[in-house]
């Protein structure tokens, strides 16, 4: 089973991979962890280098006791996102290499701490060619049996990680619930509690997982 959690910064997706890796874990499933910008993401060092060195960007993941000031996804402009098709391309045939090695492996349950939903939310949607490439992408990579978005508010998730304007965090979480509508295979996830979250999280894995009793009574 692939599982991938997406979501804005701060919206608790750390968290809630945590739980139901152990939940997951407990009931006596292999349970396999990828990151999208560790194990997928290209160029890496290139695109750290144009984060810090070209757009002017800090570095590291914000807290709250220390924010910092990230150029990145935050920038929109024409030829930004120009860039990003090309970039996001190539993650995404990437990704298809990534996924069938993990399917190959012996792990019950892969999952992605963040995918290519998380790139794909950060293009101008309004735009009908951008729009176009996105139907393309959802096409061209793996659909994870259960894809989570985690909705939060804006300003709590960025006092959470203060990373980004709360400007951009809110038109970012606008992005993710439009990507949603338009794949159509994205559970949103309401915002709640950790505990309401994860109750949430585990329904769609259980009917999945329906054909065994046990393993969903252990669940």
């Amino acid at each position: 089973m692939l599982v991938s959690f997406s979501g804005i910064d701060g919206a608790g997706k750390s968290t809630q991979i945590e739980t139901l890796h152990s939940r997951l874990s407990a009931a006596g499933l292999q349970v396999q962890r990828l990151a999208f910008w560790d194990d997928v993401a290209v160029l890496r060092r290139f695109r750290e280098f144009s984060r810090s060195a070209l757009l002017k960007g800090d570095a590291g993941i914000g807290a709250p006791a220390k924010p910092v000031n990230r150029r990145d996804k935050n920038v929109q402009t024409w030829y930004m996102n120009a860039f990003r098709f090309f970039l996001y391309s190539l993650d995404a045939a990437w990704l298809s290499v990534v996924v069938r090695k993990a399917i190959l492996s012996h792990a019950d349950v892969v999952i992605f701490d963040r995918y290519l939903y998380d790139e794909l939310a950060n293009l101008p949607l309004r735009s009908r060619l951008t729009r176009s490439y996105v139907r393309l992408m959802l096409k061209f990579v793996p659909q994870p049996d259960v894809a989570y978005l985690l909705d939060a508010d804006p300003v709590q998730a960025r006092q959470r990680k203060p990373e980004y304007p709360l400007e951009f965090v809110q038109s970012n979480r606008t992005a993710y619930l439009a990507l949603s509508e338009l794949s159509g295979s994205i559970t949103v996830i309401a915002p709640g509690t950790p505990d309401e979250v994860a109750g949430n999280v585990i329904q769609p894995i259980e009917k999945k997982l329906c054909g065994s009793d046990t393993l969903v009574r252990r669940l």
